[in-house]
């Protein structure tokens, strides 16, 4: 079985979710897991794990959709929206972004790090985006100890030195399709060992693609598990298994929650 341990669909209607979803089991998705990215967002994704067995969810504020200071009845709501729902498994997508058009870093901060508490006090997986923000992101990670929880650096991109100061801090790196176009992270994903590894899409609607065909799926992390096999000269089948493995002892906490939704094997 392979695990989306990132996606979007909450971004699609929901008529095209179901569609989605078939067309990832057909090619051995076992379930996804949903990122919210606002609290609004998060609670359509739980809603939307109401309705679909294969279809779990995070809550959490991106850093990119931090339009003001999150308020104490903020991070309340998140963590009532994480504790008492049970197919709410990770605490996902929050971290910082340092794009110029991203919003005020002080913001950002507060908002990662009031997010890493909650995460801990739930024990839930902590899913974290950076983008420009390796140097602030690693040292908030340490400073809140969030290795005390499992957790993934989300869309990994970044260089062998990136990896390996994410996996000492107790975290996996997740692959997408970046694996495809980046040469430098081939390199690295040759690296690595599997055990530190697990996948992703990233899945969300793709208008700027014309053909729908080539928008990113669940459905699209096959090829993704037969890259990471060539490239570390191992079978497919050694690669699915180890990064299973992988992926249910970042989720062990909720490997319980899970299989009572769906057969894991």
């Amino acid at each position: 079985m392979i695990i989306d341990t990132h996606v979007h669909l909450h971004s699609y209607p929901e008529e095209e979710i179901n569609n989605i979803l078939h067309r990832a089991h057909s090619v051995g998705v076992g379930f996804v897991i949903d990122a919210g990215t606002t609290l609004e967002t998060s609670s359509i994704s739980i809603e939307l794990s109401s309705r679909h067995e294969r279809f779990f969810s995070g809550v959490g504020v991106h850093p990119m959709d931090i339009k003001k200071p999150l308020t104490s009845q903020d991070y309340d709501q998140l963590q009532s929206m994480a504790s008492s729902n049970k197919k709410v498994i990770v605490m996902s997508e929050i971290g910082l972004d340092y794009l110029e058009t991203s919003p005020d870093r002080a913001w950002q901060f507060d908002a990662f790090r009031r997010q890493i508490s909650i995460a801990k006090e739930l024990n839930l997986p902590i899913v974290f985006h950076s983008r420009e923000a390796h140097e602030d992101c690693f040292r908030v990670l340490l400073e809140e100890r969030a290795y005390e929880v499992p957790g993934v650096m989300h869309y990994f991109q970044g260089t062998l030195d990136d990896a390996k100061r994410v996996i000492d801090l107790g975290f996996y790196i997740s692959i997408a399709r970046p694996i495809f176009r980046l040469e430098h992270l081939a390199d690295v994903v040759s690296q690595l060992s599997l055990n530190n590894i697990v996948v992703e899409t990233d899945s969300s609607p793709q208008p700027f693609k014309k053909n729908r065909d080539n928008w990113t799926e669940p459905r699209h992390l096959r090829p993704i598990i037969d890259k990471i096999a060539q490239l570390q000269g191992k079978c497919s089948e050694e690669v699915e298994e180890v990064v299973f493995a992988n992926t249910k002892t970042l989720l062990s906490k909720r490997w319980h929650i899970i299989e009572e939704h769906i057969s894991c094997g």
